[in-house]
């Protein structure tokens, strides 16, 4: 069985004796070609069937397709996933109510107007549960797949191969967190409309006035709600503390289980990203999106996860690469993803992060 480590300088084979034996990688060196079979292997389930040409389909299981041992936790997460595809296009189609609100907020007298601001908000905030509420249920899916492809007996390596179906929906997970991030970031209407709504609430509740919404969106619900859309990358946050409370309830499991089926999926993704066999295969710019979003999605979390983070030289994730990887894509479509790299990691500003990987990021 081959050990695969994730710095993407070094690595080892153990041999069925035991003995490892240490090899850069590159040419035709055993680890060398472990690491291409892997990342072969890997491809085809991080890389969804409808974003890939007929040439990088040829050999790969159908979608996927869990086996009997995945298909309980598969048809979780699926459920789960089927509805994401509506939350981001809710989220591209939010226009806010600003104008209403600003006329409100002129003209304070104005009753007609202070009414049409609110009816104009009370929809969106609705809508916005519905945003923090699907958050939850991606809690909990995320950790339902931590468990399934971290237990023992098997490694992360082999996990990732035995279980692909769960992999590639792990994969979607972080691909959809990281477009709702992308989409929250640039819309400061957002924050607008929920703090409008708050001060309206507050106001009436001075003025003993119940109103509808707060049956849909009590006091308690709005609080949580404000939480979350205080952070920059909401749905990241979500996850970052859903993998730490993860590590944290599970004791007796070592971390490593978690941090190397991180480290692992970062290595596999920039292997996809750097390789021009591989790349030169994809046959849209989403499929790159994908394989990036997934990286930083897995960095985020390996950063937040290991007691050292990503960013130390002892990490097994080559930051250096993975920066590398994103700065020759095109400025605007990876700007989304160096800013969660810069301002939701956790150990970037660390002394033991390296000068050169702070500039790589400046």
């Amino acid at each position: 069985m081959h050990a695969l480590g994730g710095t993407g300088k070094k690595s080892e084979i153990v041999t069925h004796q035991g003995r490892r034996n240490h090899r850069v990688l590159g040419g035709h060196s055993p680890v060398g070609e472990a690491r291409r079979v892997l990342t072969k292997r890997l491809l085809t389930c991080f890389v969804p069937s409808a974003w890939i040409g007929e040439s990088e389909s040829q050999g790969r299981s159908p979608d996927a397709q869990p086996t009997e041992g995945e298909r309980e936790i598969w048809n979780q997460i699926s459920a789960v996933l089927q509805d994401s595809e509506s939350i981001l296009a809710d989220l591209q189609a939010y226009k806010g109510a600003g104008p209403e609100i600003r006329d409100a907020i002129q003209n304070p007298n104005d009753i007609q107007l202070q009414e049409k601001a609110w009816n104009a908000v009370c929809p969106l905030v609705v809508r916005l549960k519905r945003f923090y509420e699907f958050s939850i249920r991606l809690e909990k899916a995320l950790q339902s797949l931590l468990e399934s492809l971290t237990c023992p007996p098997y490694t992360p390596t082999q996990h990732l191969e035995r279980e692909q179906a769960l992999a590639k929906e792990f994969a979607e997970i972080l691909h959809f967190t990281l477009r709702f991030d992308e989409l929250k970031m640039r819309n400061p209407a957002i924050q607008n409309d929920f703090s409008y709504y708050r001060r309206t609430i507050s106001r009436n509740r001075i003025n003993n006035m119940h109103l509808d919404i707060e049956n849909e969106v009590n006091n308690e619900m709005a609080n949580r709600m404000s939480l979350f859309y205080a952070e920059a990358t909401p749905m990241l946050k979500t996850l970052s503390n859903a993998t730490m409370h993860f590590v944290s309830e599970n004791k007796t499991l070592p971390i490593e289980n978690t941090t190397d089926c991180l480290s692992t999926m970062t290595s596999v993704c920039k292997v996809m990203l750097e390789t021009p066999e591989y790349r030169s295969r994809f046959t849209s710019e989403e499929t790159l999106m994908f394989c990036m979003r997934v990286m930083v999605g897995v960095i985020i979390l390996y950063d937040h996860v290991h007691p050292v983070g990503a960013f130390c030289k002892t990490s097994k994730i080559d930051m250096k690469g993975c920066i590398k990887v994103l700065k020759e894509q095109a400025p605007d479509s990876v700007e989304g993803l160096l800013n969660a790299l810069r301002f939701t990691t956790k150990h970037l500003n660390d002394e033991s992060t390296s000068k050169q990987i702070r500039a790589m990021l400046q």
